[in-house]
């Protein structure tokens, strides 16, 4: 009646296949990878030079709420299973890596201004230690001035200003 064992069987090759925890792990980084991504505006995703459906899905996405949202992402990780992603996993995570970068050194120069403000000239002497370049004469003023709008409750002009300057000076000797 059923022959069991035919020729075909014995020349089928096993077929490895992932477990099922496995490739919900690997759908999730997927998931992932596309919502960092759906994040990066027009220009950034035009660099990575996308698949042009990707792309689009990609900007399609960012308006959506909700369901829509849900079933956007569910396209871009079928569109993202079919091409290499490593490359744009590093992408993202180099653009991470520079906006951390940046973020730290926002927040080095935030403390120095206020350093500068509350604690006067002994935090300006370290300043001055530690990037010799500045001008001693203009972050004098501009705390001066800094002081005076926090006595009279004006707006901080002087120090938005003093944090442009400080800024521009962190930068040029993390530069150099």
């Amino acid at each position: 009646m059923y022959d069991t064992h035919d020729e075909d069987y014995e020349n089928f090759e096993n077929v490895e296949r992932l477990n099922k925890s496995q490739q919900k792990r690997e759908i999730e980084a997927l998931l992932t990878l596309g919502k960092n991504l759906s994040r990066l505006d027009a220009i950034a995703l035009e660099k990575m030079e996308l698949p042009q459906e990707l792309f689009q899905a990609l900007l399609d996405v960012q308006p959506m709420k909700h369901g829509a949202e849900k079933r956007q992402f569910k396209l871009i990780c079928k569109m993202l299973r079919q091409i290499n992603t490593d490359s744009l996993q590093e992408t993202i995570d180099n653009l991470e890596h520079k906006k951390a970068d940046q973020d730290k050194s926002l927040h080095r120069t935030e403390l120095w201004r206020e350093r500068l403000i509350e604690e006067g000239q002994t935090a300006m002497t370290e300043f001055m230690s530690k990037y010799p370049q500045a001008d001693a004469g203009q972050i004098r003023q501009l705390i001066r001035n800094a002081n005076k709008e926090l006595q009279t409750n004006k707006p901080p002009k002087s120090s938005r200003t003093l944090f442009r300057y400080l800024r521009t000076i962190i930068l040029q000797s993390e530069t150099t």
